[in-house]
């Protein structure tokens, strides 16, 4: 038998509720999100959520490689300019093609990653939907049950013969 919650938990649960509307509400909100969601790119974006997330997660998760990157460009140049000009092209190369790498395999990492949050998206919103639906369960008919275990039962006498 399934335990009730205490009345604490519901109304925790609709105050957090509560609270990421207003968050949500007020990044909906923002100029900057309006302008960018009213661009073409915005809009399809908003068409196609998982393209999206796989770009979030791969713009956030590149960040650090690509300031590596641009940190050892910077110091190169300044090498550059005391007169190592063949090992500034040789490092920016190197380190370019090392970018490259590492960028490939995080676009197949967010990918996943993407993958992943939406189908655990997906599996939570329904268990929460199933375990807080307000419908009764419908009571099966034990008749109905009754004759379809004959059924079987004859079906087997049959697969036997």
């Amino acid at each position: 038998m399934a335990k009730e919650e205490p009345p604490s938990v519901s109304k925790d649960l609709q105050e957090l509720q509560r609270k990421l509307s207003l968050l949500i509400k007020s990044f909906q909100d923002n100029s900057k999100v309006v302008a960018f969601m009213k661009s073409p790119v915005g809009q399809y974006l908003d068409r196609h959520p998982f393209l999206a997330l796989s770009m979030l997660l791969f713009v956030a998760m590149s960040a650090v490689p690509v300031g590596f990157f641009l940190l050892l460009v910077v110091l190169s140049s300044l090498a550059a300019l005391v007169g190592v000009i063949l090992l500034e092209g040789l490092v920016i190369s190197v380190g370019g093609l090392t970018l490259l790498c590492v960028l490939c395999g995080l676009v197949f990492i967010s990918l996943a990653l993407s993958g992943t949050i939406m189908m655990c998206y997906v599996v939570v919103s329904s268990l929460i939907n199933y375990w807080f639906s307000s419908r009764p369960l419908a009571k099966q008919n034990p008749s109905v049950d009754c004759q379809l275990a004959m059924k079987a039962a004859d079906l087997e006498g049959l697969y036997q013969e």
